[in-house]
């Protein structure tokens, strides 16, 4: 376990990181106390998968319609 405080953390991180990178532990801290764990990536194996929302979220027919008093403002309509 290697630990840092902010300063070297700072000046050092490519090293920190490749570190953390190969499994050791990285802790930075302030004060000698630490405040933060540095970790290698470990991305989600599986797909995301969508439809989450699906039935819960509505979308009002006219969304895309912009109020012809807001397009006035932003000059996008002929007056």
């Amino acid at each position: 376990m290697k630990i840092a405080n902010i300063h070297e953390a700072k000046s050092q991180l490519s090293k920190l990181v490749e570190l953390a990178e190969r499994g050791e532990e990285v802790i930075i801290a302030r004060a000698g106390k630490p405040v933060a764990r540095l970790l290698p990536y470990a991305g989600s194996s599986a797909p995301r998968e969508g439809g989450q929302w699906k039935d819960r979220v509505r979308i009002a027919p006219d969304f895309d319609v912009l109020p012809p008093d807001l397009a006035e403002a932003f000059g996008a309509e002929e007056r």
